[in-house]
């Protein structure tokens, strides 16, 4: 599920991963459930983002000459920048109409939606399979109620352990194959 020719990328996922995984966190503590423990699980999720963004990507930087799946003014490279792109374009225009419609309730589902989503095509570009596993479990997680928590409280307690797990395990096969 996680290819290892490229330890570098590997690495870029885990310090891109961890960072995604402390700001979902963060956002999650929006209006979490009342009882004291989630807001210590936050805690615990945000700093381990933030760990894992601070031990991978210190390493990236190290191997940044080894090879990489995305050769600049390839096809890779291409695709990255088009659907980057459009992931920003989509944010951009959904938190706009949520605004507007008054249901900024609806901006971390939606948010979290198109990023997951994102991770689909990206698979082909980083040649990562695991991508598709973990944007189908967060584009899944965006179906999340709004009952004793806000949205962005479930969006983030299911995408922080999501990112924290797949950026591990891409940090550790980085650093077994180097």
């Amino acid at each position: 599920m996680i290819i290892d020719d490229f330890p570098r990328d590997l690495l870029m996922t885990g310090a891109i991963f961890g960072i995604a995984a402390f700001v979902w966190a963060g956002w999650a503590q929006e209006r979490p459930p009342k009882h004291w423990s989630w807001r210590v699980i936050l805690g615990v999720l945000s700093l381990g983002g933030a760990a894992l963004a601070g031990i991978s990507l210190p390493a990236a930087i190290r191997n940044w000459s080894a090879p990489t799946a995305i050769s600049w003014g390839g096809a890779a490279s291409t695709w990255y920048l088009i659907v980057f792109w459009i992931e920003v374009v989509a944010i951009i225009v959904l938190a706009i109409w949520a605004t507007r419609r008054k249901r900024q309730d609806l901006i971390a589902p939606l948010v979290l939606a198109v990023v997951g989503i994102h991770f689909i095509p990206l698979a082909w570009v980083f040649q990562q399979p695991v991508f598709v596993f973990a944007g189908a479990l967060m584009a899944i997680a965006a179906l999340v109620p709004d009952k004793e928590a806000a949205r962005s409280f479930w969006c983030g307690i299911v995408a922080a352990p999501i990112l924290l797990t797949v950026g591990t395990m891409c940090v550790v096969i980085a650093f077994g194959s180097l």
